[in-house]
């Protein structure tokens, strides 16, 4: 048997020029939308029915994964019980591309009793579900790519693009980063082997470092250090700005427990650990990760390509995105 080729192109075709037709949707009303799901001190609920629901499904998936808290329900199923998952901080998302079925009609319903902001996600503009709900995101009317103009493919295709366009821009709000991404994916390949020093260490770009001069005496060490966030250590650096070696919160009790308040004179460069175990910001994490295991160390200095300290890596923070080495 002979399959038309040709009309499978024409159907991916016919479904990407759909997607680019539907551009103009993001306007005043997407942004509301957007800003609503950015503010929602609640839960993200996405529903539809049929192939819609199960594109919400994934829309809800796709929330969830990339900093927003959300669930599905299933239009169904709130009527026997799930309803009790709806809080009145919570915004509903439902997807429906005719916007009259009974199920979504009946759900417009309860969600209006329960007070809860209403998105529509659709592609008839004077439907019942637009109608009812706070923001309309209207696709327009579309022809599906299936032979008999009936299955939904077309619509349901340009939803989940609106419904990621929705979850990224407000993903993309959060700041959401890789490191934040790879906790809610720790058995993903990325967690596992495409992590970077840079995205797990605990210091970001611009923030100040716990780092003092070969010169400083232990008293001027401390002072420098408490007003740095959380670390376990000190990088001391030379007078060109390089790491020189490194001084942790261990050694400083060592050094209280045998030289006392005479310790507080002592030269930072006298008490530090020369030549100490580094790595560049580039490195994969799980170098870091072996490092900590075969030196049995805590923290791990991060410089960049001329030496100079740029981070600080705990072991922790290893620990924290479960990279393994």
């Amino acid at each position: 048997m002979e399959f038309d080729l040709d009309y499978a192109r024409k159907v991916i075709k016919a479904e990407a020029d759909a997607i680019a037709s539907i551009t103009p949707i993001v306007d005043a009303s997407f942004a509301r939308a957007v800003e609503m799901m950015y503010n929602c001190a609640g839960s993200c609920i996405v529903s539809g029915i049929g192939k819609a629901g199960i594109i919400a499904q994934k829309i809800s998936a796709t929330l969830a994964s990339t900093g927003t808290p959300s669930h599905f329900l299933h239009p169904v199923e709130a009527v026997h019980g799930d309803l009790g998952r709806l809080r009145k901080d919570d915004i509903v998302i439902v997807l429906s591309y005719g916007g009259e079925t009974d199920e979504v009609t009946r759900l417009i319903n309860l969600v209006k009793q329960l007070e809860i902001k209403l998105i529509a996600i659709t592609g008839q503009a004077d439907s019942s579900l637009s109608r009812h709900s706070d923001v309309v995101l209207c696709m327009g009317q579309m022809s599906e790519a299936c032979p008999l103009g009936v299955a939904p493919s077309v619509s349901t295709t340009c939803m989940l693009a609106v419904g990621d366009a929705l979850a990224f821009t407000v993903m993309k709000a959060r700041n959401f980063g890789v490191e934040d991404y790879v906790r809610f994916h720790p058995g993903g390949s990325l967690g596992t082997k495409l992590m970077t020093v840079e995205q797990s260490m605990m210091f970001r770009p611009g923030e100040k470092l716990p780092i003092a001069a070969v010169d400083d005496t232990i008293e001027q060490l401390l002072k420098k250090a408490k007003d740095v966030k959380r670390h376990g250590a000190v990088m001391i650096v030379d007078s060109n700005g390089k790491l020189a070696g490194i001084i942790t919160d261990a050694d400083i009790r060592r050094l209280m427990t045998s030289r006392g308040n005479k310790s507080f004179a002592l030269r930072a460069g006298d008490v530090m650990t020369p030549d100490c175990k580094k790595i560049r910001a580039d490195a994969l994490a799980a170098e870091a990760t072996a490092i900590f295991h075969k030196f049995r160390i805590d923290e791990l200095p991060v410089v960049d390509a001329k030496n100079k300290p740029v981070g600080l890596i705990d072991v922790q923070d290893i620990l924290t995105i479960k990279v393994v080495g």
